[in-house]
């Protein structure tokens, strides 16, 4: 595997990674993952080879590998005997990771975890949003043809390729995810840690705290459930760049009392307490290639209240452990105080949640997974002369 983000940076893909990694490992498989070296972390691990990196102008969370020390890699790549090359990414990591599949002859594939026409154009606000939807779809199209299988994580993404002119073999495998992890947790530990009363009500929302996930739309959602449940609270778990505009937007809406921005949590200690302290999860993005954080959630038994769009349309739809909003401040109002209001409905659809989030089994989707990986290797038609980079 090769990807241009991973722990410790905190998101969906290195989320994502390390499920299928720890996964294919306890299976007995071999994984070796090539990912940025970041400040400030002393993680060693005989499987994951850290590439030098610098800094990304005005995003400090992410770093850039330098590809001639990648580059430089190959020889010894070759002694490893590797089967096939998973990219992740695709920046440093898919230019670099074609270049190793080529220079080993074997095939690669991509995962699409990122839906870039949705995402660009809120940094790069000085370009006019069609040019950068038409590159972003170009781009995408063509990095997706360079290989020899694409993954994606939604059947409303596999039909956006098939509309960017992939050609290639795409095959929908999610991740998945271990649901009785998430059902330890200490919620009245979260809660005395943050300094939250036990009364009050907690909406919480796990994110990178970025423009496209449309975070200011639960700022206004709590605004207005605070009129019928004044003792609500939203607790916002992570970090990005548009946090200081969603703090000025809270203390404008008077949300001093109704808001909680607790930053980055541990995965295997604190997020697990943050989802059992929470009584709904509330979810506003409409540019999730998947959306692992509501699986996490229901697994917790904490229900979702959540907008239904591009690939949490896979995850929601006939879901009874979540609610389905469209959006608008009233409906969005309506789901979560009826859920809160109604104690009997609220046991039926935490179980019903808990009952979901297990069909979502992260051992499954693996097995799923190296089968497709099998296929793309055992496969004689297949070419593994690439497009020049």
């Amino acid at each position: 595997m090769i990807s241009d983000v991973y722990f410790p940076r905190i998101n969906g893909v290195s989320t994502s990674i390390q499920t299928f990694k720890g996964e294919f490992e306890r299976a007995g498989h071999k994984v070796i993952l090539i990912a940025p070296e970041y400040t400030g972390s002393d993680e060693k691990h005989d499987s994951i080879i850290r590439i030098e990196s610098r800094s990304i102008p005005y995003d400090p969370e992410d770093r850039m590998m330098k590809s001639s020390h990648i580059k430089w890699l190959i020889p010894e790549l070759k002694k490893y005997n590797f089967d096939l090359i998973h990219i992740q990414t695709p920046f440093v990591a898919h230019y670099s990771g074609i270049k190793i599949a080529r220079a080993l002859g074997i095939p690669c594939i991509i995962t699409y975890h990122t839906l870039f026409e949705e995402y660009l154009y809120h940094y790069i606000p000085f370009i006019p949003k069609q040019v950068l939807r038409l590159f972003a779809r170009r781009f995408s199209s063509s990095q997706c043809n360079q290989a020899q299988g694409v993954i994606a994580p939604s059947t409303v993404i596999v039909d956006l390729l098939k509309a960017y002119g992939v050609k290639n073999n795409i095959k929908i495998i999610p991740t998945g995810i271990s649901s009785q992890k998430f059902k330890v947790g200490d919620g009245d530990k979260f809660r005395s840690k943050f300094n939250i009363p036990k009364n009050k009500k907690i909406l919480l929302n796990v994110s990178r705290v970025a423009f496209e996930k449309n975070i200011g739309l639960l700022l206004e959602l709590v605004n207005q459930v605070k009129q019928y449940i004044p003792d609500v609270m939203l607790v916002i778990a992570g970090e990005g760049p548009a946090k200081n505009a969603y703090i000025k937007q809270a203390k404008q809406l008077n949300l001093d009392n109704h808001i909680a921005f607790v930053g980055y949590l541990d995965r295997d200690s604190e997020l697990i307490d943050c989802y059992q302290s929470a009584d709904l999860f509330v979810f506003s993005s409409v540019t999730e290639t998947q959306g692992l954080v509501l699986l996490e959630a229901m697994a917790a038994g904490t229900p979702v209240v959540s907008i239904a769009a591009m690939g949490t349309k896979d995850i929601l739809l006939g879901c009874e452990g979540a609610r389905i909003t469209n959006g608008e401040i009233d409906d969005f109002c309506n789901k979560v105080v009826s859920l809160l209001n109604n104690q009997k409905i609220y046991n039926d659809t935490k179980q019903a949640a808990i009952d979901y989030a297990q069909e979502w089994d992260s051992t499954t989707l693996a097995n799923k997974m190296v089968s497709f990986y099998q296929q793309l290797i055992t496969n004689k038609s297949i070419s593994v002369d690439y497009a020049d980079t």
